[in-house]
């Protein structure tokens, strides 16, 4: 009884004096727990000195070294029990085991820090790692065991695992895709840290993981360009690039501005694409510290030839990148007329200014579609390079006497991320369940990223000669259908089709789209010649002489007033090599005049009268 009074005693003016009462139990933590041992501390102290230093009859003197200590025991536990039960710890413990398990590819330093930044995430908790090296299979890291990559779909099985992040990476676009293809089989999903590039700037986190990019799959890295040819054209001097906005055209700009050219114009005819390209790059320019970069936003349509003479004259740029073009198939072949004059006559407008203004280079970013074209998108780009062939001819430096405007023109596939790109609609499409449309089971495409294709334009327009066709090695083309079942398989969903009729997603074909083609190629002939650039090749094709050429264009022109689609069909057809159209004519104004089903060879039906100029 003796140690129980003085234990009281002692202890309440203490623990009041140390403010342990005004404490707010629920939002208690280590400052809390830090002032009740400081408490018990003093309290200790004095208990001891009274029951073990002087001691009192009856009381084991050892009650003064044992009963502090377990008054502490108390105090701390009973304080964490009502954190963890006040504080709603136990329901945030529940609600974090509810949350989708992952294991983590990669025991690197990458992987550690995801697995760190992952401790207080809200949306999904790391059970594991991932390692092909077996020396860490089997060891634990940061309290999560590290397992082989050939125990996935077993892991998945019974651990419940939902999501594999990736995160090596330094590991090349090859080492990727072959992980990848181990997964496929595992029904999970698969996520990606960005490369080494993109971390340079801080540290891993898990805003940081995001859905796989199709260049994730392509398995094919980049080459390493040649700084060289990147800045032989654009450093330090006046550069026009046309359709400034667009998917080639402002990566075009992004890779030119980082070269410190002197002047960027920016020629769009887009008031809202030109505006949001010009201040990124405003924006670029401060960020890189370029102040000596000066950019002019112009508007302006490539088809208004007194607008582009007058820009031309006025800054007469050194170097012109053409990216101005209608170049979604389908669209075109409903506007045909639209495209035909926008995708041929404004070339034609756009390069006569650029050689009456002097500049050094003209560059037309073309398209693998220009070959043996089955639409007229296809066709209107396989003449504008022909008009610069053509051209090219008129003012090279035996005709001129001297060294006149370098035309060139570069084709190649499709862009990853571009505005028609299919990859962003099947992964929406994946994410709402499904169906995956394709238009046809064997259509196959050739890809590359915007950045490599613009690094490569920028380098093949610094080899052209004159007339020069380069053409980008794009590697081995891919098969949509795979492309779309390698994505869901990698989001962890299963194909429903006749050998699994109970699958997650189902792909439905819809059937060919005006003007498309199977398969793109980027050849006419089979004579490329190699370059010094390893993925960049010129081809030798031929074409028309420019006053021949004029006299084809002319009637072009007459076809175009009177929206008479079926003559613009026939003429493209005596001056494309290997054009075929591939269906009617299903021009939207020519529909709606009642003209359905006209074919090939029929003109437009009912003339309508030219409008006025």
């Amino acid at each position: 009884m003796q140690a129980l009074l003085a234990s009281i005693g002692i202890a309440l003016p203490i623990f009041i004096v140390s403010g342990l009462y005004r404490a707010i139990f629920r939002y208690s933590g280590w400052p809390a727990l830090l002032a009740v041992t400081k408490a018990i501390l003093v309290y200790g102290l004095a208990y001891a000195t009274i029951f073990t230093a002087i001691g009192m009859h009856g009381v084991p003197r050892t009650i003064g070294l044992i009963q502090p200590i377990l008054l502490l025991l108390a105090v701390g536990a009973s304080r964490a029990l009502a954190t963890f039960w006040l504080g709603g710890m136990y329901r945030s413990h529940l609600q974090r085991a509810r949350l989708p398990k992952v294991l983590i590819y990669g025991a690197g330093s990458a992987g550690r820090e995801l697995a760190t930044a992952m401790v207080n995430s809200h949306e999904m908790q790391a059970i594991g790692f991932l390692d092909d090296d077996i020396r860490l299979q089997g060891n634990v890291l940061n309290g999560l065991p590290i397992y082989s990559p050939d125990d996935v779909a077993a892991l998945v099985e019974s651990l419940g695992v939902s999501h594999v992040l990736l995160a090596i990476p330094s590991a090349t676009r090859k080492r990727r895709n072959e992980i990848l293809n181990g997964m496929l089989d595992a029904k999970v999903s698969v996520r990606t840290l960005p490369t080494l590039i993109d971390l340079a700037q801080g540290r891993v986190s898990t805003t940081d993981v995001h859905e796989l990019e199709i260049e994730d799959l392509l398995g094919r890295d980049p080459v390493t360009p040649n700084h060289i040819l990147l800045g032989k054209n654009v450093r330090g001097k006046v550069v026009l690039i046309t359709g400034a906005g667009g998917s080639i055209g402002s990566e075009l700009c992004r890779q030119i501005v980082m070269q410190v050219p002197h002047t960027l114009l920016l020629v769009e005819q887009s008031e809202f694409a030109l505006y949001e390209m010009h201040q990124e790059l405003l924006a670029k320019l401060v960020l890189e510290g370029l102040s000596g970069v000066k950019l002019v936003p112009l508007l302006a349509s490539v088809q208004d030839e007194e607008r582009m003479r007058e820009v031309m004259l006025t800054w007469r740029p050194h170097t012109v990148y053409h990216a101005a073009a209608y170049k979604h198939v389908p669209l075109v072949e409903h506007n045909p007329a639209e495209g035909i004059k926008n995708n041929v006559f404004g070339t034609y407008t756009t390069a006569k200014a650029a050689i009456d203004a002097g500049a050094s280079d003209f560059v037309l970013i073309s398209t693998d579609k220009a070959v043996r074209p089955t639409n007229i998108m296809g066709a209107s780009k396989r003449l504008a390079e022909m008009v610069l062939q053509a051209l090219s001819a008129e003012v090279d430096e035996g005709k001129s006497g001297k060294r006149g405007t370098q035309l060139s023109m570069v084709r190649f596939g499709n862009v990853l991320g571009s505005s028609g790109s299919v990859v962003p609609k099947f992964r929406q499409q994946i994410k709402d369940g499904g169906p995956i449309t394709l238009t046809h089971p064997d259509i196959t495409r050739y890809f590359m990223t915007i950045p490599e294709a613009a690094q490569l334009v920028i380098q093949a327009g610094a080899m052209a000669k004159g007339g020069d066709v380069f053409v980008l090695d794009m590697g081995e083309p891919v098969r949509i259908v795979d492309l779309a079942r390698r994505m869901a398989e990698l989001s962890g969903l299963t194909i429903q089709d006749e050998c699994n009729p109970d699958g997650d997603i189902a792909i439905n074909i819809t059937g060919l789209r005006p003007g498309e083609k199977l398969y793109e190629e980027l050849l006419i002939g089979d004579n490329p010649q190699a370059t010094s650039h390893p993925r960049i090749m010129r081809a030798r094709e031929s074409f028309l002489p420019l006053r021949e050429l004029e006299e084809k264009l002319q009637a072009l022109r007459m076809a175009l007033e009177i929206n008479d689609v079926g003559v613009m069909r026939q003429l493209l057809a005596q001056l494309v090599s290997g054009y075929s159209p591939s269906g009617d004519i299903v021009d939207w104004v020519h529909l709606e005049n009642g003209n359905e089903g006209d074919g090939f060879g029929e003109a437009a039906g009912r003339r309508l009268p030219a409008s006025p100029r």
